[in-house]
């Protein structure tokens, strides 16, 4: 029954993760039918798409390809992470930053 709840919610997830426009759309889709799996990727990919302009901006300050490339990676593969467990309808954190975004966007109900 778990899983059927979650295949419910796989589709607005997986689009959560399709830039911040995904991240805004899937928020709408999700609000007729409240599910706890699609808020749950929401938050993450929220999460996600502010730390990249967020931390990008801080990034760009150094002005070096090293520390640009490991951002790049950095944030692919917290995407990457994060768009696998969706497609898997699991929900896992992504890793370093995952909790904090549950706790930040926990307004997303």
């Amino acid at each position: 029954m778990e899983s059927n709840y979650e295949k419910q919610g796989k589709t607005a997830a997986i689009v959560a993760y399709l830039t911040i426009i995904g991240t805004i759309i899937a928020f709408f889709m999700n609000q007729e039918q409240k599910n706890r799996f699609t808020n749950f990727h929401i938050r993450q990919a929220l999460g996600i798409n502010i730390s990249f302009y967020l931390i990008g901006a801080l990034v760009s300050i150094f002005d070096s390809w090293a520390v640009s490339s490991a951002f790049y990676v950095f944030i692919f593969v917290l995407w990457v992470f994060g768009l696998i467990t969706a497609m898997k309808e699991e929900q896992k954190v992504v890793p370093l930053l995952g909790p904090f975004f549950q706790k930040w966007f926990s307004f997303i109900k």
